[in-house]
């Protein structure tokens, strides 16, 4: 069994727009807001819309794509409605006029997101087989690390330029990673649904809180937590670049730069990675790794030096390293959740681990941005490797995971079969 490689990079362009797009976001976003708002836990609650919107319409969108039947296919006509909107509305977001015209703008970008994001994210277990999922994830998040590097190192260049341009760039590379994706992905025709096979979040999360078996929840509790440090921290870094570092925006989209960028280079040797040792292993030592990055980070002022290497060598260095880890957990999170379930709820699951993402991306930037406020900026980073130790605990939980990467997991397939 071999993955067709050529497939998932295409595959990946689909990912590769939604990463285009949040990193984007969440670092110049916070900079507009901070223009009509003082308090940082504020702005990051204005932050956590994209993310309100997701936890009530991802899920939904989600489950409607299994039971969605068209000749486009059952993911793509959610792709073909919402990436054009998206583009389009991601232009107007620096030509905002005010407050009032900002916070509309956010609005309808976000619900058009909304529509696109699991059903684009289903499409890779859609067409590849269990034991291929890790590697084509590695795959598919390389795109997204390629996008997020693109953005934040080639897109502060262009804002110092022109504070329209990276937003104009970034909606045409949507759009012609759709024509393609259109073109070259054709979906598995599954049939009709039979009415039995309908499922729900709630009736998911139900069964999952109840099981016996509770590896699916507790996958769902790390998750949760890890994303609570990761986009706590991603939503208050532009505004502690600027206004705490003193560094300035693009010195700041920089430094940043280097964790997506290191994100890229690990992205598929981490699902090699699992495929060997699990991915409960290798998500346990990413997030070791994190938790002590992030602790560093919190030390790290604009007067340290460490081996004579001045401050933003270091960051870079550190959020490197961050990067690394970054991807062994977030690359093999997803196929542990969807290996849980059955092929035909897997859009829904695909929901459920949104849900719990989401919902962390809610209370992250707001649990950051509350600290901040009370104690300063200096407590960022230290909140958010809080929450990846607490992370950790919950992975440690899963005494016997079922690995589709393991031979053990692949004899008992082909004996069932």
């Amino acid at each position: 069994m071999k993955l067709n490689y050529r497939k998932t990079f295409i595959l990946g362009l689909g990912f590769f727009c939604i990463s285009l797009v949040w990193p984007l976001y969440n670092f110049y976003i916070p900079l507009f807001l901070r223009n009509f708002i003082d308090s940082q836990f504020w702005i990051n609650a204005i932050m956590t819309f994209d993310n309100i919107l997701a936890i009530s319409l991802i899920p939904f969108f989600a489950s409607l794509s299994d039971r969605t039947r068209t000749s486009f296919g059952r993911r793509m006509p959610f792709l073909l409605i919402g990436i054009p909107l998206s583009a389009i509305l991601f232009i107007l977001l620096p030509r905002y006029t005010g407050f009032w015209s900002l916070i509309i703008i956010l609005f309808f970008f976000n619900l058009s997101m909304s529509i696109y994001r699991a059903p684009t994210v289903a499409l890779m277990p859609d067409i590849t087989p269990a034991p291929l999922r890790s590697k084509a994830n590695g795959i598919i998040n390389f795109m997204g690390g390629l996008a997020s590097v693109l953005v934040l190192s080639v897109g502060a260049l262009l804002y110092s330029w022109n504070p329209s341009s990276p937003f104009w760039g970034t909606s045409i590379l949507m759009i012609l990673a759709l024509i393609i994706l259109y073109i070259f992905i054709k979906e598995p025709d599954i049939g009709v649904p039979a009415e039995e096979e309908k499922v729900s979040i709630v009736g998911s999360l139900k069964d999952i809180f109840f099981n016996d078996d509770k590896t699916t929840l507790y996958i769902l509790m790390a998750i949760f937590f890890w994303f609570v440090g990761y986009q706590g921290i991603e939503a208050t870094f532009s505004n502690y670049s600027v206004h705490f570092l003193s560094i300035g925006e693009q010195m700041g989209s920089i430094i940043l730069s280097t964790f997506a960028g290191a994100f890229l280079v690990f992205a598929i040797p981490s699902g090699l990675v699992a495929t060997k040792i699990g991915k409960r292993k290798t998500i346990l030592i990413g997030i070791t790794g994190l938790t002590v990055v992030f602790g560093l980070l919190g030390l790290v002022r604009v007067t340290t030096t460490f081996m004579t290497l001045p401050y933003h060598i270091l960051m870079m260095v550190l959020f490197a390293i961050g990067g690394f880890c970054w991807a062994s957990i977030n690359i093999n999170s997803y196929p542990m959740v969807i290996e849980s379930t059955t092929d035909d709820k897997i859009g829904t699951y695909t929901g459920l681990y949104y849900f719990f993402s989401s919902l962390a991306a809610i209370v992250g930037p707001l649990i950051i941005g509350f600290f901040v406020d009370l104690l300063g900026y200096k407590v960022m980073f230290f909140t958010g490797s809080a929450s990846f130790a607490i992370a950790f605990i919950c992975i440690l939980q899963i005494k016997s995971p079922k690995d589709a990467n393991t031979k053990e997991y692949l004899n008992e397939k082909s004996m069932t079969n």
